[in-house]
């Protein structure tokens, strides 16, 4: 089960995911996010809660993976809030963010309302560890090809 979190607002989106992610939950969450996005012409900001997630289905990857490849430009920020270790975290969420192409935080259940604050703002606080999962720069940024010179 997916729920819209009530501090969404504006051009910031947050939801938290409950129990087993499906296709049909990625798919129902989608479109109020696509609705967040036509609404605004900036990028949006993304809360993705996923501290009581129990795995998901391949569909729901799949699903997920559509929806970020159409939005790549459309979301600046992801901030991602988990009980896992952020390198476990990273490492799930690495294809997807690559995708999007946003710059993606790991943040703690107990530092949600930094990680609001980082949506909204693009700043966060010095006290809370800047763990960074994605940069943002996109997949090649920075890509020379070896095959220039041929």
């Amino acid at each position: 089960m997916i729920e819209r979190l009530e501090q969404s607002h504006k051009a910031v989106f947050g939801f938290k995911v409950i129990g087993q992610l499906t296709a049909e939950d990625v798919a129902s969450i989608s479109e109020q996010i696509d609705d967040c996005i036509s609404q605004h012409k900036k990028p949006i900001g993304l809360l993705a809660d996923i501290s009581e997630m129990h795995g998901a289905t391949w569909a729901a990857r799949w699903e997920e993976m559509r929806f970020l490849g159409r939005h790549t430009d459309h979301i600046a920020r992801l901030a991602v809030i988990s009980k896992d270790e952020w390198q476990d975290v990273s490492k799930s969420a690495l294809v997807a963010t690559a995708t999007l192409q946003a710059q993606t935080l790991y943040f703690q259940p107990s530092e949600i309302t930094h990680a609001w604050h980082w949506v909204k703002m693009a700043r966060t606080d010095a006290s809370t560890p800047n763990r960074v999962m994605y940069p943002g720069k996109g997949l090649f940024h920075n890509y020379t090809s070896e095959y220039m010179g041929i």
